[in-house]
């Protein structure tokens, strides 16, 4: 597999049954809850409901139209900076594809969606645990900051 096979390109509505297979084997990988029973439908909602989608997602297709993996990202806003940024909220890649260059290829499409929407960067989280992964997002040139990632409830 290189560069020049796969193709990345924004997710279609037949795509989501394997968006979501990717999801929970993404959530199995961080060691996460399964996503709940539903999701299609509420990721059908967010990515193709009204203009403009409050969710992207890209997926890396093999030759052989295989979904490989996704990345989602949605604008966010930086108190501190006092501008918008784009928040990639996931990138996953199934065991097999990972080091064949389909996450760089990933990577470039949030930062060509970034620069689409006019957002100057791109900002992400990823466990600290998941070696790989920094050692990926260093290789690129990224810069971390040190936080912990908090959820609460709102009980709604």
């Amino acid at each position: 597999m290189s560069e020049r096979e796969a193709v990345v390109r924004h997710a279609h509505p037949e795509d989501l049954p394997r968006v979501v297979e990717l999801i929970t084997e993404h959530a199995a990988y961080e060691k996460a809850a399964p996503p709940a029973p539903g999701l299609a439908d509420r990721l059908a909602a967010l990515l193709f409901g009204p203009e403009p989608p409050r969710l992207r997602c890209f997926v890396a297709a093999l030759p052989d139209g295989t979904l490989a993996g996704y990345a989602t990202c949605a604008p966010e806003l930086s108190t501190w900076d006092g501008t918008e940024y784009l928040h990639m909220d996931c990138l996953y890649l199934t065991e097999t594809s990972r080091g064949h260059g389909l996450g760089p290829l990933l990577m470039a499409a949030i930062r060509t969606e970034a620069r689409t929407l006019g957002l100057p960067e791109v900002q992400w989280q990823t466990p600290a645990w998941n070696e790989d992964a920094i050692r990926f997002y260093d290789r690129l040139g990224a810069t971390s900051k040190k936080k912990r990632r908090y959820s609460l409830p709102t009980g709604a």
